[in-house]
């Protein structure tokens, strides 16, 4: 006899109905009553065709809320941090290279730099009073 375990224990969930967890069943129902009201709304006005596939159009987004899990979180905290991410908490980061060495380094580098040219200096003098 073998009983099947979840690697990781926290993931599971408990099924209500038909494999679906409780979430998934909402919002399976919420998705069926939408499609009915679409349905009643729209027969006499756009046909059988159209309303069965505003019916789906209607539905897909409510059955959509009940499976859509993406890194632990479900539809309504995705949208809402994707709000807060993109809209509230906006910041533009500029990526500015940033050296450290130098930084410390240039009082040193500096002094070298101007040793170097006073050096040089004394030379060319040196060459144009021979020539």
């Amino acid at each position: 006899m073998e009983i099947k375990v979840n690697k990781e224990i926290r993931n599971y969930t408990e099924s209500i109905a038909f494999g679906l967890n409780l979430r998934q069943c909402f919002f399976s129902v919420l998705a069926c009553i939408v499609a009915v009201a679409i349905y009643f709304l729209f027969i006499d006005h756009l046909g059988m065709e159209m309303t069965s596939w505003c019916c789906m159009l209607g539905a897909a987004p409510f059955a959509a809320l009940g499976f859509i899990n993406y890194q632990g979180m479900n539809a309504e905290q995705i949208f809402m941090t994707s709000i807060r991410s993109l809209i509230l908490q906006y910041t533009n980061l500029i990526d500015q290279p940033y050296n450290l060495y130098y930084e410390i380094m240039k009082d040193y580098i500096d002094r070298k730099q101007k040793e170097g040219v006073k050096k040089n200096v004394k030379k060319l003098r040196k060459n144009k009073k021979t020539k």
